[in-house]
């Protein structure tokens, strides 16, 4: 990243047309950059958190455009630097204008995350609130967006918080038996020790467990619906989606090739493959389908088995159920439950009706269960949503049973504490209190230029 006292400046709305285009400018030269491009009906006072209109000037001093002109002084700002934003017509000629007038008046061009970075640098946010900017800037999904903005109000250092008092103050205690045994500091036993250290223990180890559903919430899953020909993939597809995406029709073989498209279950982003019927298949076009079908199997974070429980069950619905339970997590789905059932009972199979929608809510229930989220985070902010907060909690979990360990079996105190540091650094590196240079550099440079 660039130097921290330059003025920056970037466009902070999307790229193309629009009807307000807002351009950002963060630093001590904000104001005079600004003002040096503008010209306000009366002198501009720059008042706090008030929005002044103006007329944009080029080179020769013509009128461009109408402006409005906001000043947020540090550090009530979102970088904690003096900022000024400009809100024109979102004309990509007139913010390219814009950017260049800044340029020439001594601002420099904003890298990707700069006034994010700054924010964190500045100490107006921590490295997880950083880092939750870029998910909800890329939320799909309400639910991701609301997570997202949590993780932005310190969520995750609030959760946080207590786990590393509590590591602190027991740091504390044996340091002070250490350093003042001459006088008479009373030394704590293995009994107070673990009493104090499992608490940790087992809160670092539950944060990190909760990833299992925190990443889901934020990178989604893949499903895979596969099955014979006929037995009605693309009319569940369909009713996953809310939409007639896949074509639907009696004849055997209709879809050829893999159709995937998004959906949500439960605010968690859900990819959704429409496979080929499988079977023994003469035809190329056909076999090649099938051979997509198996592959998206391996692919999906879930397989969805479809027969049909209006006909008998055959060798090819068995096989290929046997297929996916070896291939790892699946759900059995027995569609047209509205017709006389015929085929054989099987367990665990979800009834379903593709055409009048009765089950599909039990079914995604199944889904969310089968991946993970069975309700044990779902609706709270007690989880993690980073792998990289993940690896520091696994990391310092990792330390602290090697401390619990060393507890119970009365190592000298000195020892101890080596592994109670060595479980603390990771924690401090989640907040940012001890990351390095390289680890910000690659958080920042994934973020949009403009925030």
């Amino acid at each position: 990243m660039g130097q921290l006292e330059d003025t920056i400046v970037a466009v902070a709305t999307p790229p193309g047309r629009g009807g307000i285009g807002v351009v950002r400018i963060s630093g001590n030269r904000s104001r005079d950059i600004a003002g040096a491009m503008l010209r306000f009906a009366q002198a501009a006072n720059w008042e706090p958190w008030h929005s002044h209109l103006a007329q944009l000037l080029d080179r020769d001093g013509c009128a461009l455009d109408e402006v409005v002109a906001t000043f947020y002084p540090k550090p009530r700002s979102y970088t904690a630097e003096d900022v000024v934003e400009l809100a024109c017509h979102g004309a990509p000629v007139v913010l390219r204008h814009v950017l260049r007038r800044a340029l020439d008046c001594g601002a420099r061009l904003a890298e990707p995350g700069e006034f994010t970075l700054r924010a964190y640098l500045n100490g107006r946010i921590d490295l997880p609130q950083a880092e939750a900017v870029r998910d909800l800037i890329e939320a799909t999904t309400l639910y991701q967006a609301r997570v997202a903005a949590q993780q932005t109000g310190g969520s995750v250092s609030r959760l946080l918080a207590p786990i590393k008092e509590q590591m602190l103050e027991l740091i504390a205690l044996l340091e002070a038996g250490i350093d003042f045994a001459e006088d008479d500091v009373s030394v704590a036993s293995v009994e107070e020790i673990l009493r104090r250290l499992c608490p940790v223990r087992d809160g670092v180890t539950r944060l990190a467990e909760s990833f299992a559903y925190g990443h889901l919430v934020r990178d989604g899953l893949t499903l895979a619906i596969v099955g014979r020909p006929n037995v009605g993939k693309s009319s569940l597809f369909n009713r996953l989606l809310e939409q007639n995406r896949a074509i639907v029709t009696d004849i055997p073989g209709t879809t050829r090739d893999v159709v995937s498209e998004s959906a949500q279950i439960a605010g968690i982003p859900v990819r959704l493959y429409d496979t080929a019927g499988i079977r023994d298949a003469t035809e190329l076009v056909e076999t090649l389908g099938i051979e997509r079908s198996y592959q998206a199997m391996a692919d999906a974070d879930l397989t969805v088995v479809v027969i049909d429980l209006s006909v008998p069950t055959v060798r090819a619905d068995r096989e290929l159920i046997a297929h996916a339970s070896r291939q790892g997590r699946w759900l059995l789905v027995g569609n047209k439950c509205d017709l006389r059932r015929v085929a054989d009972p099987m367990p665990e199979t979800i009834a379903v009706s593709a055409l009048t929608g009765e089950g599909i809510e039990r079914l995604r229930g199944a889904i969310l269960d089968t991946v993970g989220c069975e309700g044990t985070w779902h609706g709270e902010t007690g989880f993690i949503t980073s792998l990289r907060h993940e690896r520091l909690l696994r990391e310092s979990a990792e330390y602290l049973n090697k401390a619990h360990e060393a507890a119970a079996s009365a190592i000298p105190h000195e020892m101890l504490l080596l592994d109670l540091y060595a479980a603390l650094r990771p924690l401090d590196a989640i907040t940012g209190a001890t990351t390095a240079d390289d680890i910000l550099n690659r958080i920042f440079s994934t973020f949009c230029i403009g925030k």
